[in-house]
């Protein structure tokens, strides 16, 4: 049962972001769900999904194969989100 931990984290982790970004602009959105996708989500999920597939195929080679697959894709993924969110222009409103 620890793969329901990395789904339950992983869950609770997205449940937080979407709550502290909610009425945010939009760059705090993006540097939200970065830092959220990197320390959270991302690990969490890749640990839950690879027990799970390891224990489908009943490989226990498969369980790093698959977290060492995924877990650089969703930490890269937050990563480029914190970046454009840290160098996104503030939106101003302009009333003329």
């Amino acid at each position: 049962m620890p793969f329901l931990i990395g789904y339950g984290v992983a869950i609770i982790g997205a449940l937080l972001a979407d709550n502290a970004s909610k009425g945010k602009s939009k760059k705090r959105k993006y540097i939200v769900w970065g830092i959220a996708l990197m320390t959270a989500i991302s690990p969490f999920l890749s640990f839950a999904i690879g027990l799970t597939y390891g224990s489908i195929v009943q490989n226990g080679w498969a369980i790093p194969a698959v977290i060492l697959i995924l877990f650089p894709i969703g930490f890269i993924t937050g990563l480029i989100m914190l970046v454009r969110g840290i160098f996104m222009k503030q939106e101003t409103d302009h009333a003329i």
